[in-house]
């Protein structure tokens, strides 16, 4: 079948690449030029090429003509020639529904899917060690490998991990969910819902937990933070709940350097040597995995040696007699319990651009930055999605801090952010970034704050 794919968006390169591996004769038209797309964008595009999608591309007025079938992404404005074009033919058009089902037949192993606001990528990521110390070969996606899970599962199946494994573990994103909104997850898990992305849903909340929600519809078993209870079971009775200290389905007790979990099967202590940052994460992880059946003894085994996760409070090493840590928080409740863990430390703070898809509220991070008495902090206006500098947004979370003992300091890229931390720190003191950009382009963001990282280390050495 002839197919025409409307954009070379997020939602439309994974969807032209399955059609195109399935047989079809698949054309990607979009509006821009190849060049004025995203590095590791532009990569997934001259891959697809290879593989045998035509790109149409920086075709201003693209046909309808010679086509059987048309995928269109739903951001796609009505107003849009191609639009009118597409509704004037027809053409057979592919849903996201339709498309989805594709998907899900061609996996042939049970779905374990796991979404929320904070946490999805930790839980994954932990998830998938539990497993994998029980003997499974495990297919596992996330952000942490790539920022578009729909790729990456797309990924999977053209290149064959989804014949090769014993069972499959993703992180679910809401932009992933709104395209595979018919797979068949045998354990679906929700880590929390807070305000953020709303910019991307008209500023509603409660589309954004809907968005959320499609999970459990998808989910034979659902498992959820209890902060979720409220919402949960207005739409599904049969949901078991996780937390910790509180009575519920798994309840995680925190020791000295240890982590009980209680269930109704029994419960276990294992020795946990990680920042309080992972102890509700890997009591999901727990439940999710006991829920399935692995052996309570895989998962202490797995948690005994768990070392975290990169860019999740990731120590980089010692610079300078500095010890540098990226994080990824960038929410008010994860950027709190970094600081807080930081607290009694000297600590010199790089901030990254904190809007990426989603426009997010910078007053609020200066405001929670000046609880704590850091001695630096230095704010990128750098727009990794832009890709143009807005400096009013690194200006704006410093105006914020209205403590008057921090230093602030607004620079134009996280580059020159990482490097300045050296000049304004001394031996001993704690160098701290937070941010969004390493959760939406881990592999971007983290080689320019280490080329950073160097060349401050070197300059102010």
């Amino acid at each position: 079948m002839n197919y025409l794919v409307v954009g070379a968006g997020n939602a439309s390169r994974p969807v032209a690449r399955l059609l195109n591996h399935l047989g079809h004769d698949v054309v990607v038209t979009d509006l821009k030029d190849i060049s004025e797309f995203k590095i590791e964008f532009q990569r997934s595009l001259i891959q697809m090429e290879k593989e045998g999608v035509k790109l149409d591309l920086a075709n201003k007025d693209p046909s309808v003509e010679g086509f059987d079938a048309v995928y269109a992404p739903p951001t796609l404005p009505d107003s849009a020639p191609i639009a009118q074009k597409i509704k004037d033919s027809n053409l057979k058009v592919l849903t996201n529904e339709e498309f989805s089902k594709i998907v899900n037949d061609l996996i042939p192993v049970d779905i374990i899917g796991i979404t929320g606001t904070m946490g999805k990528t930790t839980t994954t990521f932990i998830t998938t060690s539990l497993f994998k110390q029980a003997g499974y070969k495990v297919w596992s996606c996330s952000s942490l490998v790539n920022n578009l899970v729909s790729e990456a599962i797309i990924d999977g199946i053209v290149t064959g991990k989804a014949q090769e494994c014993d069972i499959a573990i993703f992180e679910l994103p809401h932009g992933t969910i709104g395209l595979l909104d018919r797979l068949d997850v045998k354990i679906g898990l929700l880590t929390n819902i807070a305000e953020d992305h709303l910019s991307e849903f008209g500023g509603s909340l409660e589309k954004y937990q809907q968005r959320k929600l499609v999970l459990q519809a998808m989910s034979e078993t659902f498992i959820a933070n209890d902060s979720c209870r409220e919402i949960i079971e207005k739409v599904r009775d049969d949901a078991m709940f996780y937390a910790l200290d509180e009575d519920v389905d798994f309840k995680g007790i925190v020791g000295d350097e240890s982590l009980t979990v209680k269930y109704s099967g029994g419960e276990f202590t294992t020795p946990f040597h990680m920042m309080s940052y992972f102890f509700e994460n890997s009591v999901a992880a727990s439940a999710v995995a006991l829920t399935y059946g692995v052996d309570k003894n895989d998962i202490i085994d797995a948690l005994t040696v768990f070392k975290g996760l990169p860019a999740h409070m990731e120590d980089v090493g010692d610079y300078n007699g500095r010890k540098v840590i990226l994080d990824s928080a960038f929410l008010y409740d994860g950027m709190k319990i970094t600081l807080d863990y930081f607290k009694d430390e000297s600590v010199v703070l790089f901030l990254d651009h904190f809007d990426t898809l989603s426009v997010r509220d910078k007053v609020e991070v200066g405001e929670l930055v000046s609880n704590y008495d850091i001695k630096v902090v230095i704010a990128s206006g750098f727009n990794e999605v832009t890709q143009e500098v807005e400096m009013e947004a690194a200006q704006e979370i410093l105006d914020a801090i209205s403590n008057p003992n921090i230093e602030k300091v607004a620079v134009e890229t996280i580059e020159k952010a990482a490097e300045l931390t050296f000049k304004y720190s001394e031996p001993g003191d704690i160098i701290l970034h937070m941010g969004p950009l390493i959760a939406y382009d881990r592999l971007t963001t983290v080689d320019k704050i280490m080329k950073g990282l160097d060349e401050g280390s070197r300059k102010y050495e």
